[in-house]
């Protein structure tokens, strides 16, 4: 043991002289500092950066789509909530991102398109983010295809067709969301590629994890600027899980090795993009604090959690519905509108104009406008009195209530007697004693949809509930169906039999307060006042997110025809464009417009891919390879990736029942320029048998290229909007009869 506490002393002692002598020497040596520098990859991206940032504040003016993305904008610097069907925050907050950096302060009024931007409006800074990501979008075209192993010269050429192509560069240069779809579809490619090369000389390094997760940052960025960026998520995805699934066959790996694998792969491209998209609406509601103009499409917890609005009348209401409680319903579906219980004097005509007849009842319908006679009153059938017990006697699912409107003091009632515009269902009224033959039915029975137990109370705002009529076993619904004008086209409510669940028999107290006054005068004096502050109710993330998330992906904007929509087949073909903005007193003008050569030669390009493709693999079927073994798996990586990458994006548009544009075609059309060097380089090394051939083939490439060339240069104008031409000039860059290219008339 001595030996041993000597022989440490020794190396002790000798540590300090031995740390003194290294650090010497290496203060002797020069400090060296190596760096790999490709310098087409500077090239490409200073060509990008100068093409995507040129005049980038050109037009001064609203062009197209900006007059949408600038008013979420002026919502996000304001803090005012809104929801937009088209797609997750992520793009509009990247958009705001780049107003704040600016100095915005969101006031402009974004009314039309084609208005000029005020003083305030950073017009530069907001299209920044877009300019960048399209800029960078060339050099990833770059790097990808060399990561498919494919050569410097197909790379370039990858690049390159970016680089000129006419949509693209216009989409770039605008307040526009697609070019950073594009950018984080590139990203998330690249990185996946990246990380599988690594895969197998140094798996669970620092850069192999770095590009896995990467990976799965990008999946999460895509979907969360556009749905559409779903569709390259599922193509990563895919690819990795035929990339996993020859891992877990692979003899050479220990069990805990591959499931080691499997494990990172699951956190990064799972469960890392579920956190980060729930991760975007969280900052999202975050900002969105305040009451706004969308408020009505959300249901009234929703808005009782904002700021403003519904938040200064509901905030601190009674919690518990009681008997004796005046409340508003408001409807849980809201559609056509969102609207409530409603009644007035009127009663239903004695004869429709189909000749039915009707009861003569008051009218009870939805009304679509907070309103004084959108007031009930909550009553328990055993008593007389309208007033609240002192404690209060809470209402629960499975009582039997009496709702008394407000304004007219008659009970709801519903009786066999068809509805006016739903004849299979019953009508619903306010009962009047008209001495005849037809009693009153006026019991509910309360269900709480959401209830947790089968004594729940009903709680104003959070309670979701149906009224089922004792004697008929009806239930309250709203028809959605518009009244004529003699129930002032407010919406229709019925009673219907049906068994089945549906949104649209669901309600929900909105307002409440606790009734005080007996007589008839005094309590409507006291529904005049404003409701009484008890107690305050706040919304989980997850319930908002959960209600958001649903009103996004279910909302359905009416869609009326538009002078520009198109269909898929008009974009392949490009048969269609976009006019985005016209100089108020020149011809100049900014067009949405591929350049027809290269979008020829991409579709031509992935029509030849799937043709070799099959030609192959038919043929080695039949045992006869035409490729090299590590050929032939570049070659179908390439088209798994490219291909289809461009069939993803693309098909499923021909299901779509909504509003379509030329620019929901362009990352799609990012997937066909990869592929298409690609296939010219497949061509040149394996097709042409003689070097004659290639040298033949290649000049053919070189005068091809030149006329994208020329034709990006001949559509520079409509491009970037800076040029006025003739209306001579004009007529000749309309190549298609289909082009709609403005002409002024002087």
């Amino acid at each position: 043991m001595g030996s041993h506490f000597s022989g440490l002393e020794e190396t002790l002692a000798v540590l300090p002289g031995f740390l003194y002598s290294k650090m010497l020497r290496f203060l002797k040596q020069p400090l060296v500092v190596t760096a790999d520098i490709n310098l087409n990859l500077v090239a490409l991206t200073g060509l990008g950066l100068l093409t995507r940032l040129w005049q980038l504040s050109y037009p001064r003016a609203v062009v197209f789509d900006e007059v949408y993305y600038g008013q979420y904008i002026s919502f996000y610097m304001k803090r005012i909530f809104f929801l937009d069907d088209s797609g997750p925050p992520f793009g509009h907050m990247l958009l705001a991102l780049g107003g704040y950096l600016g100095g915005f302060d969101g006031n402009f009024l974004w009314n039309r398109i084609g208005a000029e931007y005020s003083s305030n409006v950073p017009v530069w800074s907001l299209r920044l983010l877009p300019a960048l990501a399209g800029a960078l979008s060339v050099p990833m075209a770059y790097q990808i295809v060399l990561e498919l192993r494919f050569s410097h010269c197909a790379a370039m050429g990858a690049a390159l067709l970016m680089l000129i192509e006419n949509a693209l560069l216009t989409q770039s240069r605008l307040m526009l969301l697609e070019s950073l779809l594009i950018f984080f579809n590139l990203l998330a490619v690249l990185s996946y590629l990246k990380f599988f090369n690594s895969q197998a000389h140094s798996p669970f390094s620092l850069h192999w994890w770095l590009w896995l997760m990467l990976t799965g940052v990008s999946c999460s960025c895509a979907v969360g600027i556009k749905y559409m960026g779903i569709f390259t998520y599922l193509l990563v995805l895919s690819i990795a899980a035929v990339h996993a699934w020859k891992l877990i066959g692979d003899q050479t790996l220990s069990n805990i090795l591959v499931f080691s694998h499997l494990l990172a792969r699951a956190v990064a491209l799972l469960i890392l993009p579920v956190f980060l998209y729930l991760l975007f609406f969280y900052i999202h509601l975050t900002l969105l604090y305040r009451s706004g103009p969308h408020d009505q499409i959300m249901s009234s917890a929703f808005q009782a959690s904002l700021e403003g609005g519904l938040a200064r009348i509901t905030q601190g209401q009674p919690l518990e519905v009681a008997f004796g409680s005046q409340v508003t319903l408001r409807s849980v579906f809201g559609k056509p509108l969102p609207c409530w219980l409603h009644s007035h004097k009127n009663t239903y005509p004695m004869i429709y104009e189909n000749g039915r007849g009707s009861s003569h009842q008051q009218q009870v319908t939805c009304y679509p406008f907070k309103d004084i006679n959108n007031w009930w009153i909550v009553k328990d059938p055993g008593r007389h009195q309208l007033v609240v017990n002192n404690p209060p006697r809470p209402v629960r699912h499975g009582d039997i209530v009496q709702l008394v409107h407000g304004m007219t003091t008659r009970l709801l009632n519903t009786h066999d007697v068809a509805a006016p515009l739903s004849p299979h269902s019953q009508e619903v009224s306010c009962y009047i004693d008209y001495n005849i033959s037809m009693p009153a039915q006026n019991l509910w029975k309360l269900d709480i949809v959401n209830r947790e137990s089968s004594r729940d109370t009903w709680k104003t705002i959070l309670s979701e509930v149906r009224f089922v009529h004792v004697n008929t076993s009806a239930v309250l619904k709203l028809s959605g169906a518009h009244l004529p004008d003699w129930g002032f086209r407010q919406l229709e409510v019925v009673g219907e039999k049906s068994r089945g669940h549906h949104e649209s028999m669901v309600w929900n107290v909105e307002e409440h307060r606790y009734g005080k006054s007996q007589e008839q005068k005094e309590r409507e004096l006291e529904l005049h006042s404003p409701t009484q502050v008890d107690i305050s109710r706040n919304l989980s993330f997850m319930a908002r997110f959960s209600e958001l998330q649903w009103k996004m992906l279910t909302l359905k904007n009416e869609d009326v025809e538009h002078k520009y929509s198109s269909t898929p087949l008009d974009w392949v073909t490009l048969d269609t464009n976009i006019a985005y903005w016209l100089h108020p007193r020149t011809s100049a003008q900014i067009h949405l417009l591929g350049n027809i050569v290269i979008w020829a030669s991409a579709s031509l390009a992935t029509v030849a891919y799937t043709f070799l493709f099959f030609w192959y693999l038919l043929r080695r079927r039949r045992t006869i390879c035409d490729l090299p073994e590590d050929a032939w798996s570049h070659w179908v990586l390439a088209g798994a990736l490219c291909t289809g990458g461009w069939a993803l994006n693309y098909l499923p548009f021909f299901l779509m029942e909504r509003m379509l544009f030329l620019y929901h075609y362009l990352p799609a059309l990012t997937f066909q320029i990869l592929l298409l060097p690609i296939v010219l380089q497949h061509v040149s090394d394996h097709l042409c048998k003689s070097q004659l051939q290639r040298n033949v083939f290649n000049a053919l490439v070189v005068a091809w290229y030149s006329s994208a060339c020329h034709v990006s240069n001949m559509l520079r104008p409509l491009t970037y909007g800076d040029t006025s031409l003739s209306p001579g000039e004009l007529r000749a860059l309309r190549w298609k009869d289909s082009w709609d290219i403005l002409i002024r008339k002087y």
